[in-house]
């Protein structure tokens, strides 16, 4: 039985990684890790195991450490700083395969600045962008928020004075209307295989209400083919927008790793983690996509574990049910 080591899994990511792995007809055997020993994604699990953030130094001698005891043949990053650090040359030389693009795409993706300068570049849409020390007021009303990836967190909503932030944030210029999100999926061959946009409400970061939509997929497929003639994407993305109109799409962050409403495409022919599993374990092209319409609305759930402290929750051998 293979082995695949999913990071992450006290988000939404990891565990709507996890759930579509264990919907498929071919068994594997999981390992989940996260900075905590008890999280959501635990009863998912054949092991779990707890490791340092990934920018800490002891991080990859920890992730290969543990590659080696699970036998691991797979790593499926499911976050941002994970897929950065996991992609590196040197590193990937000491790992099982990790399923994200080269380090330079990851690097370019998780820095948001950076992909301001990449799209601006090569004329690429993009929400204008510049860093607090350069900002003068060009963009009327803005959104400060990190560079790097974290989860719509720390986000400042037409500051007062976005020149008083430091450089770690960037300053974009605020857009007003729907906002999407567009997963797509690159072969290891370097071919758009397929991709899916939702309509989508957010809160805390995670999308609660969704519905599939095509209304915008000439713009969005056009910004997809300009981003992959100009850099290596390999895997699964995903472009979060503001539509303007229904040719003006205004891509405002792009993630290099599967993003979170996985568990929710794959029920609507989108099925990228299976498509990742295909290619990078079982050696297989991926298989066509059904591509359906649809919604979907996200809701809270229990894990109970009968007399069980918190401390002695381990894995799925520990005996849960949910409610």
């Amino acid at each position: 039985m293979k082995t695949i080591l999913i990071t992450g899994i006290g988000g939404n990511v990891g565990q709507g990684i996890l759930r579509n792995i264990r919907s498929l007809k071919k068994q594997y055997r999981l390992i989940g890790t996260n900075v905590t020993p008890v999280s959501g994604g635990n009863y998912l699990c054949d092991r779990m195991h707890v490791v340092l953030y990934a920018a800490e130094p002891m991080y990859v001698s920890q992730m290969v450490s543990l590659c080696q005891k699970e036998h691991v043949d797979l790593i499926i990053p499911s976050t941002d700083h994970e897929s950065v650090v996991l992609s590196q040359k040197s590193v990937e030389a000491t790992l099982p395969l990790v399923a994200v693009s080269p380090e330079e795409t990851t690097k370019l993706f998780f820095d948001k600045y950076m992909t301001w300068e990449h799209c601006h570049r090569y004329h690429i849409p993009f929400a204008k962008s510049c860093l607090p020390s350069s900002y003068h007021g060009q963009f009327g009303d803005t959104v400060v928020k990190p560079r790097e990836g974290r989860g719509s967190r720390d986000i400042t909503l037409s500051a007062s004075d976005p020149h008083a932030f430091p450089d770690t944030m960037v300053v974009q210029k605020r857009s007003i209307g729907t906002e999407i999100t567009t997963a797509f999926y690159v072969t290891k061959e370097g071919k758009l295989h397929s991709q899916m946009t939702f309509i989508r409400e957010l809160h805390a970061g995670t999308t609660t209400l969704c519905e599939v939509t095509h209304a915008y997929d000439e713009a969005i497929t056009t910004i997809i083919l300009q981003l992959m003639q100009t850099c290596t994407i390999r895997g699964s993305c995903n472009i979060q927008s503001i539509v303007i109109n229904r040719s003006s799409v205004v891509p405002f962050e792009v993630n290099g790793r599967i993003s979170g409403t996985n568990s929710i495409r794959s029920q609507f022919g989108f099925t990228d983690v299976l498509w990742t599993i295909e290619e990078y374990v079982e050696g297989k092209k991926p298989t066509k996509a059904r591509l359906k319409m649809g919604s979907a609305v996200r809701i809270l759930l229990d894990i109970v574990y009968p007399n069980t402290t918190l401390k002695n929750i381990r894995d799925r051998r520990t005996k849960s049910y949910m409610f």
